[in-house]
């Protein structure tokens, strides 16, 4: 073991922190998730991360620097091309992504992937298009229960959506359906990144609300990650949130999923408090899903305030041989235009209640300085073909 028995990752989904040097050819020149969100609020209560040094690190307009602050802070830079979630995450354990996943989010898919949908799945598909999740339910909900079809959507992420009502449909059915859909796009032309199943309720326009029974079918990492070496090295290596989905339990010994960011933390929390030692990482969707791609800065604000007050029970039951590292995997500035992510750099910061002090520590050209770290941490090797250095002796 090294230095640390147990080490946390937190990506809070999307947050951003300013726009990537090459942010502009992804028409993102601009762009900043965290800085907008904050001169968007009259107020902005997050003592706990100020005390870590997320002001220090990102200029918020309600949120001093603080002088000696508890957390070591960096910049990181994603290396690989896109700004999805795969690609960050895949990136964070050291893949190296040069080829962005496919979208369709100006044409809707091809009339022969939906072709071969409908004959396989045996339900109609309507839709078919790029929308938002709760605009294309209260437009064709009310049909998806009366006739049984399949509402099938995307977005300016590399992702296939099919809504079904969960208690006229079915979990298993929809379920079902985004198996096919799955198999269907493993198709070189069609392989958009996740196939999402994305359960609701309701009787009515107005009355639609989404379910947390979401389930999401990504494609296979392309190479082995640091999960992959440490589950290998018999490190316990814990997911909660998506994560799991990320990777497609590639790497995983065990997995929780969570109703909400509020709840993914409440699970971070009981298994910090348990006798784990290990991995976790955690994904917390909520920022992304319901504020950035909606393109609400107050709502996302709130979010984070939420998280903050969690984050503050998070640490009381750090132990001293306990490493936290709280990062993101792309933008998703919620006064852009549009309501795609955003190509921003990202924030590492790193508290362990055994650190001395806190303070810059540079940037890095990379998110895969996460799981080099991590790692190292536990004395494993990278695996051949991936990308990013270690920085814990940046930690100790």
């Amino acid at each position: 073991m090294g230095k640390y028995k147990r080490i946390f990752v937190v990506v809070i989904d999307s947050m951003g922190i300013g726009a990537a040097k090459d942010a502009a050819s992804y028409n993102d020149a601009g762009t900043n998730t965290l800085g907008h969100i904050s001169e968007s609020r009259d107020t902005f209560v997050i003592p706990n991360l100020q005390k870590l040094g997320l002001a220090n690190l990102c200029k918020l307009k309600q949120v001093e620097p603080v002088a000696e602050p508890m957390g070591r802070y960096m910049v990181l830079k994603e290396r690989s091309l896109g700004k999805d979630t795969m690609t960050g995450h895949w990136e964070m354990m050291g893949l190296h992504i040069t080829e962005p996943f496919k979208t369709f989010t100006d044409t809707g898919f091809p009339k022969e992937l939906i072709d071969e949908l409908e004959e396989r799945t045996g339900r109609k598909v309507i839709g078919n298009k790029s929308a938002s999740g709760t605009e294309i339910l209260e437009e064709l909900g009310e049909e998806q229960i009366a006739t049984g079809n399949l509402i099938v959507y995307t977005s300016s992420d590399s992702v296939l959506q099919i809504c079904g009502h969960e208690e006229t449909m079915g979990l298993d059915e929809l379920y079902r359906c985004c198996e096919i859909a799955r198999d269907i796009t493993m198709k070189e032309d069609w392989k958009v990144g996740r196939v999402i199943a994305r359960p609701y309720v309701g009787k009515k326009k107005g009355e639609f609300v989404r379910t947390p029974n979401r389930h999401d079918y990504a494609i296979k990492p392309y190479g082995v990650t640091a999960l992959n070496a440490l589950k290998d090295a018999g490190v316990k290596v814990s997911s909660v949130g998506k994560i799991a989905d990320i990777f497609v339990n590639e790497g995983i010994t065990e997995s929780v999923k969570s109703k909400s960011s509020v709840h993914g933390m409440e699970q971070t929390i009981e298994i910090a408090t348990s006798d784990f030692e290990g991995f976790c990482f955690v994904n917390l969707v909520d920022f992304d899903t319901l504020w950035g791609h909606r393109r609400n800065p107050i709502g996302y604000g709130d979010e984070i305030e939420r998280f903050d007050v969690k984050l503050g029970e998070l640490l009381a039951v750090l132990k001293d041989d306990d490493l936290l590292i709280l990062t993101a995997d792309h933008g998703n500035d919620p006064t852009y235009i549009g309501t795609d992510h955003t190509r921003e750099d990202v924030p590492f910061i790193a508290y362990s209640p055994s650190m001395d002090k806190g303070g810059d520590i540079g940037e890095a050209d990379t998110f895969a300085v996460i799981g080099a770290t991590v790692t190292d941490n536990f004395g494993v090797k990278m695996p051949v073909g991936t990308i990013g250095e270690s920085i814990l002796d940046k930690l100790l």
